[in-house]
């Protein structure tokens, strides 16, 4: 790919590439990808468990101008099914865990931060984040559920090839933007999207079903008790 730049480490490639863009402006979809990172963030200020040169930590540069501000979600819908479909090649059970983990059965095997910057009530650039666990063997962090391609499959693989389909598959539904599309594909991806599961919110826990993804990504539940009640973002948890 010509639009892109390794490093064999770097504290963070999103910070990496936010540094970048504010120096010369990058091409949309210009990639920075890495072998460690030193400072890797996952949401909330979590950090994420990489061995050196055995996963794939990118991040890439999107303008998504014509998204409006608070249907912001749209990309990360998009970025999540880009990853659904490539992985989809590799193995089965891949799922979508609200709002944007990517799952194998009940274990994490990807992660996505997404940062944006605002110009106004335009979105004036977007910085996607993505650590995919591709040939980690083992994993000692206190990470509750990580998994890996080479656990799941017995083989090693090829990051750079499997960057390269992500990619391709985030920028072609990218060029599309098919709103109606990306969220009806994202909704079907859903983890635990088929009956009652258990959740957390406010410390108590409680069954519930997924009943809908709004556009700002709140996410809708139907309580046991019949009760529907919309979360955002760490409001409710997933009991796993």
């Amino acid at each position: 790919m010509g639009n892109s730049l390794f490093i064999e480490e770097t504290s963070s490639t999103n910070a990496l590439l936010w540094k970048m863009n504010r120096e010369k402006a990058l091409p949309e979809g210009f990639v920075v990808y890495t072998d460690f990172q030193t400072e890797g963030k996952g949401q909330i200020g979590n950090s994420w468990e990489s061995e050196t040169g055995e996963n794939l930590l990118f991040s890439m540069v999107l303008y998504p101008k014509q998204v409006p501000v608070d249907q912001l979600f749209l990309i990360s819908q998009l970025v999540s099914v880009g990853i659904k479909r490539t992985l989809d090649e590799y193995v089965d059970e891949i799922t979508v865990k609200w709002p944007n983990d990517i799952y194998w059965n009940d274990k994490k095997i990807a992660g996505i931060l997404i940062e944006n910057s605002l110009q106004g009530n335009r979105i004036k650039a977007v910085v996607i984040g993505v650590g995919l666990n591709v040939n980690q063997k083992v994993f000692v962090s206190d990470a509750t559920n990580p998994v890996s391609l080479c656990q799941i499959t017995g083989k090693s693989l090829n990051r750079k090839l499997i960057l390269n389909k992500i990619n391709r598959n985030i920028l072609n539904l990218y060029a599309e933007l098919d709103a109606e599309k990306i969220r009806s594909e994202y909704a079907e991806s859903l983890y635990r999207k088929v009956g009652s599961h258990s959740f957390s919110a406010d410390g108590e826990s409680f069954q519930a079903k997924i009943i809908f993804v709004h556009p700002d990504g709140q996410l809708e539940l139907e309580i046991e008790n019949g009760e529907r009640k919309g979360f955002y973002f760490k409001e409710v948890k997933f009991l796993i």
